[in-house]
């Protein structure tokens, strides 16, 4: 159990890819921190996943800043090897990270002699510090569900993608995944094997090759570059498909058109909005369905987070994780925080040392250090 209120000079919230590659930062330039996360181990997050979840780039783009990944160049690693990678690469830097430890609030309180702070209330004491990082996730972790869900008939089994583990979950007869980003193509295409399954949902589009294929070896280079310098916030293309991922989903990745029409996976690119007799009407026809996932992606929801930094649609108010109505607070891990590339392993360690920069910076000027309750 921790002091009822300790004084440390950065508080990371989230143990993910984002919040240990801002402590290596930090780690890095001399910065003391503290690494905060509800979970009992690292990586959990991911251990969590769906059972054939694989990462949608090879391996040697799966490093962190310091350690390589340790898999095959050109394979795809499962969710199992990320946790077992992050719990390393923790222990690797002997970064400060204190698990079992949930985060309840975040709210501005000023520096012992005056400045901007903040003090971060968990489940086991308080923290008071100069800077916070929140990296509690790409795309917020509160299931986004239609309101149609709660008009469907008991008897449907109801999971959000991010409680669907493996087709046995799944009852009986035919399954209606709504959602028809790389999550939801993945999990139609791996029940449509044992099940009718029905995909509805916008097309997102797909990447020219697929995954697996030895053209990869010369298009996920060019397309990295792309995800890390053109597709950025400070193009117009970039910004266009910074709204296209936040709010409609990313591209089919692994799976493809062609693999869900082998599977006879019964494509609908309309929207599901309304039930009949319980049912989902899926296309203006009631579907007469067993289960349905709802791929539907998250929420941000920051209620937790006591300060008036955020816009219409729950995001942060921020550049680059910098959040400017806010002096020493600051985000790591956003969809599109800089780039497309912020989403994967290959945009995080960049996103991460600009934040670490950025502390260091604001924590050298600061001319009076509090000191520890």
């Amino acid at each position: 159990m921790e002091t009822t209120d300790t004084y440390i000079e950065t508080v990371i919230i989230g143990a993910g890819q984002a919040g240990l590659a801002t402590g290596y930062h930090l780690r890095q330039q001399g910065r003391p921190f503290v690494i905060l996360d509800a979970a009992s181990r690292v990586g959990d997050n991911w251990r969590r996943q769906w059972d054939t979840l694989k990462l949608y780039s090879p391996a040697k783009y799966d490093r962190l800043p310091g350690l390589r990944f340790p898999a095959a160049p050109w394979s795809f690693p499962g969710k199992d090897q990320v946790g077992d990678y992050l719990e390393t690469y923790a222990r690797t830097f002997d970064l400060p990270v204190r698990l079992d430890t949930r985060v309840e609030s975040l709210e501005a309180a000023a520096l012992d002699g005056g400045g901007d702070g903040y003090r971060v209330t968990t489940d086991r004491g308080t923290w008071r510090c100069a800077n916070v990082v929140v990296a509690t996730g790409t795309l917020g972790r509160t299931p986004n569900i239609p309101s149609v869900a709660d008009e469907l008939d008991p008897s449907i089994l109801q999971l959000h993608s991010s409680e669907y583990r493996r087709p046995g979950q799944l009852r009986e007869g035919s399954v209606l995944v709504v959602g028809a980003s790389h999550s939801g193509c993945d999990i139609a295409y791996e029940v449509a094997e044992s099940r009718p399954t029905i995909l509805a949902g916008r097309d997102c589009g797909q990447i020219p090759s697929r995954l697996d294929s030895p053209s990869m070896h010369v298009v996920f280079p060019i397309l990295v570059f792309a995800w890390r310098h053109i597709l950025t916030r400070s193009t117009p293309i970039g910004r266009k498909q910074m709204d296209e991922i936040r709010f409609h989903g990313g591209p089919m990745l692994r799976v493809q058109r062609a693999d869900l029409a082998e599977r006879k996976v019964e494509r609908v690119t309309s929207r599901v909005e309304e039930a009949r007799d319980g049912k989902p009407v899926v296309d203006g026809t009631p579907r007469d369905v067993a289960t349905v996932v709802w791929a539907t992606g998250f929420r941000q929801v920051f209620d937790w987070i006591r300060l008036p930094i955020f816009d219409e649609n729950g995001w942060p108010r921020e550049m680059r994780g910098v959040v400017a109505d806010a002096p020493g607070l600051f985000f790591c891990g956003l969809s599109f925080q800089y780039a497309f590339a912020s989403m994967v392993f290959a945009g995080v360690g960049r996103d991460s040392a600009y934040v670490a920069d950025r502390i260091a910076q604001r924590s050298k000027q600061l001319t009076r250090v509090p000191a520890a309750a």
